[in-house]
C-alpha cells in the first residue's frame, strides 16, 4: 500500500482532445524527468516508454519501468510517477475505453474465447515487451499519431483509427496472456473509483460499496472526498457524464436508454446533469458531434439490458443459459455474447457473481447456516455453493463470516 497525503489527487481533463470532443484518441511523444503527483484519470491511457528508468505507482502499487515497459491506465484509476533515475521518454495513447471495449468484443465475437476486456486489462496492467515486441508497438503508436495530427479527418481517417487503436488493445491483452497469469490482487480503498465506474449501471449507493469494499459508509464517504475533493453523489455524476460522451458519441441509444444504462433517473435527468457539466444538452452535443459506431459495424442491442435486468431480479432461480436464451430469442452463444457485451461475464460466470454477491450480504447481516445461505441463494448444493464462494472471494463461506465479524470488531 502506497502512502498519499491528504490532499484531493486532481481529476484529468474528460477528452482525448479539447479541441475536438469526438476523437476517440489521441497519441503524443513526451517525457517525464522528475516525479509527478498522483493523477486520477478519466480517459484511459496506455504508456510504452522507450527510454529512461524509472518507478511508478498505479492503483497503490508499484511497477518499475524501462524501455519497452507498456502500461493500461482505465477509467478512473489512480497513477503517479514517484522516481525518476534516468528521463522517461514514452508515446501516450489516450482514448476512449468504451468505444474500443464495443470495437473489439464486436471483432471477437466469432471467437471461441469470450473476452472480458475490463478484467483481463486490469489484472495485469504492466507488460515489459521484448526489443523486436517494442518496436512493432512503436510502430502502431506512430501510425495513431500521424493519423490523429491529421488536419482533416474524414469517415476513413476515424475507421482507421478505431482498427489501429483495436490492434493496440489486442497486443497488449496477448503480451500479457503470454506472461502467465498475474497474482490475484487483494481488494484495496483505491479500486473504489473504478468499482463505481464499472457498475454505473447499477443503482450504487454508500451502502452497497460499504459490503463491497468491507468498509464503513462513513470511511468509504471520506476516502472518496478526500481523493477527488468531490462528494459521493458529486463524483457519481462526473463519472455518468464522462461515460455518457462515449455513447451519445459512438451508438444511437436513444436519452431513456441512456438513463437506464447510467443510472440516471431519466432522460430529463442526464440531460441536465449534462447540461451543467457541459454547457449544452446531451441531445445537442450529439447532433454536433459525429460518432463511429456505425463504422465499426457496432449496433447496441436493447436485448441485452433486458437480460440483465432479468438476471438480477431472478438469480435466485434455477436459471439455465438454454432457458434464459429461450425467453429472449436467442441462442445460448448469442446470449452470452450479449452478457460478455454488458457486464464482462458470460452467463454461467454473472449468474454465480450475483449469487455470491448476495450470500455474502447475508453472512454478514445474518446468522443463517451456510446450508441455508446457500440454497436461499440459488444453489442446489453446498458444495457447488461452497466452490463457486471460494472462486470469487479466495476465501470459505465460514472463513467471510469470521473476517467480517473481526472487522467489525475492531472498527
Amino acid at each position: 500500500m502506497v502512502e498519499r497525503s491528504g490532499k484531493a489527487i486532481p481529476i484529468q481533463h474528460l477528452y482525448c482532445s479539447q479541441a475536438d470532443y469526438s476523437q476517440i484518441c489521441k497519441v503524443t511523444v513526451e517525457t517525464i524527468d522528475a516525479p509527478t503527483t498522483p493523477l486520477i484519470h478519466q480517459m484511459s491511457r496506455f504508456w510504452l516508454f522507450t527510454g529512461g528508468r524509472g518507478t511508478i505507482v498505479l492503483q497503490d502499487r508499484q511497477y518499475e519501468v524501462q524501455p519497452g515497459t507498456l502500461v493500461s491506465v482505465l477509467p478512473w484509476q489512480i497513477s503517479d510517477v514517484v522516481q525518476v533515475e534516468e528521463p522517461l521518454q514514452y508515446y501516450l495513447l489516450v482514448y476512449y475505453f468504451d468505444n474500443v471495449n464495443m470495437a473489439v468484443k464486436a471483432l471477437g465475437q466469432a471467437g471461441r474465447t469470450p473476452l472480458r476486456l475490463m478484467d483481463d486489462m486490469a489484472a495485469a496492467p504492466v507488460v515489459q515487451c521484448t526489443p523486436q515486441e517494442t518496436e512493432a508497438l512503436r510502430l502502431l503508436f506512430e501510425q495513431l499519431r500521424q493519423e490523429t495530427d491529421r488536419l482533416e479527418g474524414d469517415a476513413l481517417t476515424e475507421l482507421y483509427t478505431a482498427n489501429k487503436l483495436a490492434e493496440v488493445v489486442i497486443a497488449f491483452l496477448r503480451l500479457g496472456k503470454n506472461r502467465g497469469k498475474p497474482a490475484q490482487k487483494a481488494i484495496e480503498k483505491s479500486d473504489i473509483l473504478h468499482y463505481m465506474y464499472t457498475h454505473l449501471g447499477e443503482k450504487l449507493t454508500l451502502a452497497q460499496l460499504s459490503r463491497q469494499f468491507f468498509l464503513s459508509e462513513s470511511a468509504i464517504s471520506a476516502y472518496i472526498t478526500q481523493t477527488t475533493g468531490l462528494s459521493f453523489f458529486d463524483l457519481l455524476g462526473e463519472m455518468r457524464v464522462g461515460k455518457s460522451i462515449s455513447f451519445l458519441l459512438y451508438t444511437d441509444l436513444t436519452m431513456e436508454q441512456l438513463a437506464e444504462i447510467l443510472g440516471f433517473v431519466d432522460s430529463s435527468h442526464i440531460s441536465k446533469v449534462f447540461s451543467a457539466r457541459l454547457g449544452m444538452k446531451a441531445s445537442e452535443f450529439r447532433e454536433v458531434y459525429r460518432r463511429v459506431g456505425g463504422l465499426c459495424g457496432i449496433q447496441d442491442d436493447p436485448t441485452a439490458y433486458e437480460v440483465v435486468s432479468y438476471l438480477y431480479h431472478n438469480y435466485t432461480r434455477d436459471l439455465t443459459p438454454q432457458h434464459t436464451a429461450a425467453r429472449f430469442g436467442l441462442s445460448v452463444k448469442e446470449l452470452n455474447g450479449l452478457l460478455l457485451y454488458q457486464v464482462e461475464k458470460d452467463f454461467s460466470d454473472f449468474l454465480n457473481f450475483l449469487r455470491i454477491n448476495r450470500a455474502c450480504t447475508l453472512l454478514k447481516t445474518t446468522e443463517k447456516s451456510v446450508t441455508d445461505i446457500a440454497f436461499e441463494v440459488g444453489y442446489n448444493t453446498v458444495k457447488t455453493f461452497s466452490r463457486n464462494f471460494l472462486r470469487f472471494r479466495r476465501m470459505s463461506p465460514s472463513a467471510f463470516r469470521q473476517e467480517v465479524a473481526l472487522q467489525e470488531n475492531t472498527l
